[in-house]
């Protein structure tokens, strides 16, 4: 059998919309022929006693070994500091980024479409082939 790359990845998501995380998960996890590591922050880990200095810094803990960054594209994302910073972080670094349009959606943040290498759709196939095209 052929060597399967290990793809690194840092799923970003805003902690209130945790199901949409999660199928994103589900998703990579049931792809075939897709390996990966999820560098993404846990949504059980508490971050509430946290400064803002240090959640931002163990976003960038997490983020730093990742080879490609994946964003949910949904409005939420306009509204949220976190996927900014996410986002901004990913840049700094040169690392690609994937942004997926979430099923149904009509519009997505123009913050996201602007710093993804590529947008796609919310299925498997579509995100595991963007990660293979983006990502070194």
């Amino acid at each position: 059998m052929p060597y399967l790359h290990n793809y690194r990845l840092f799923v970003s998501h805003a902690w209130r919309y945790s199901e949409r995380y999660d199928r994103a998960i589900k998703f990579l996890n049931a792809a075939p022929n897709f390996s990966w590591t999820n560098y993404s922050v846990p949504v059980d880990k508490r971050f509430g006693q946290m400064s803002v200095r240090a959640l931002e810094e163990e976003l960038r803990q997490q983020i730093r070994p990742a080879q490609c960054v994946v964003v949910l594209a949904g409005m939420y994302a306009a509204h949220s500091d976190w996927i900014q910073f996410e986002i901004d972080f990913a840049q700094s670094l040169g690392k690609p980024i994937l942004g997926i349009v979430p099923w149904g959606a009509e519009r997505t943040p123009i913050s996201v479409s602007l710093a993804a290498n590529k947008m796609v759709g919310w299925n498997a196939n579509t995100i595991v082939s963007g990660i293979r095209e983006i990502t070194p």
